[in-house]
């Protein structure tokens, strides 16, 4: 049994408490008693002959069929448990983007200038609905989470895990981070961050930057032009999203009133370099429907294709000792009109 096993090069079973019955029919003889029946059916006078020429030559043949037996129920056993061999090492492609989020927390993301269910909400409000939906559709995707003021911290690294992703962004608040605006900082923390994942072959560099702002940089080491040119030579793509509605931030008795400047709160002009510098696209969104639209267009970037997991497939191997079986079966219901001819 071992040299047919070798010779499959099975490698184990899926079911191997089922090898447990190779000894039920020799239990069965051994303990169940054996029917006798006293009466028989014919008598002759030359019965006793007959019974001695029947015993002398059909002992080899009851020989042959019983070892046939036995060797049609191990195989059967065999095949019942379920031989398996290990395939070739494959790892199956998978697909996916490598995304980090940039939201700004800095104090003028606190204005309620944005409309959400007929309701005026605040910035980072409509900014917040607008993401969840986003990473609702980002099955099969690494996202992370990174928000900047006068810092630039990362809440979630790249993970598939996103309802931790989407549990730091409903925690997040306006001036977490402080309430300026360090562009230039959010942008090198994020490059550091995408260069620190583990290298699976060139696809693996292709990472993507959505960074959110609704301000001017006015704060951080970095300039934004310069990390965005350090973004570009580490082959990390930036797209920019302007997000602000037309006020300053004032109202008389709930009118919101424009300022001088008002539209030119955010450095629009910058964040345009930033996205062709590295490849990416500057959006501008005055209302969450315009967030919203950015957004889905974003959906349709090019997703980044891995290496999987290594897997070796398990082969099933039962047919050949099942057929075998079978066919010991079929011979030793064919002995006895083999030894008759």
């Amino acid at each position: 049994m071992s040299a047919l096993l070798s010779s499959l090069s099975i490698d184990g079973f899926a079911w191997p408490w089922l090898l447990l019955a190779l000894p039920l029919p020799w239990l069965a003889r051994r303990m169940l008693p054996p029917a006798r029946n006293r009466t028989p059916a014919l008598r002759v006078p030359y019965g006793a002959r007959l019974d001695a020429i029947a015993g002398a030559g059909g002992s080899a043949g009851m020989r042959g069929i019983g070892a046939l037996a036995w060797i049609a129920w191990a195989l059967l056993c065999v095949a019942a448990a379920r031989p398996q061999e290990l395939g070739d090492v494959v790892r199956p492609p998978q697909s996916g983007r490598d995304l980090m989020l940039a939201v700004d927390l800095s104090g003028s993301m606190g204005e309620e200038d944005m409309s959400l269910g007929g309701q005026a909400v605040d910035r980072l409000t409509a900014a917040k609905a607008v993401l969840a939906d986003f990473l609702d559709r980002r099955a099969g995707d690494r996202v992370g989470l990174l928000v900047f003021g006068d810092k630039a911290y990362v809440l979630t690294p790249l993970t598939a895990d996103l309802d931790s992703v989407r549990a730091q962004l409903d925690d997040s608040v306006v001036g977490l981070a402080g309430r300026a605006t360090a562009i230039g900082d959010a942008i090198g923390l994020a490059v550091k961050r995408m260069r620190a994942q583990p290298d699976s072959g060139p696809a693996s560099k292709q990472h993507v930057l959505v960074l959110l702002t609704d301000g001017v940089s006015n704060a951080g080491m970095l300039d934004p032009v310069k990390a965005a040119e350090l973004a570009r030579d580490e082959g990390v793509r930036i797209h920019t999203i302007a997000f602000g509605g037309e006020g300053g931030g004032l109202s008389v008795f709930g009118i919101p009133l424009h300022m001088p400047g008002g539209d030119d709160d955010v450095d629009f002009a910058t964040l345009q370099r930033i996205a062709d510098l590295t490849g990416g696209k500057a959006f501008r969104a005055r209302d969450t429907d315009q967030l919203a639209g950015i957004y889905a267009e974003i959906d349709r970037l090019e997703p980044v294709r891995r290496a999987g997991v290594a897997v070796r497939p398990r082969l099933e191997r039962y047919p050949w000792p099942l057929g075998a079986g079978i066919a010991c079966g079929l011979l030793a219901l064919a002995w006895p009109r083999r030894r008759r001819a």
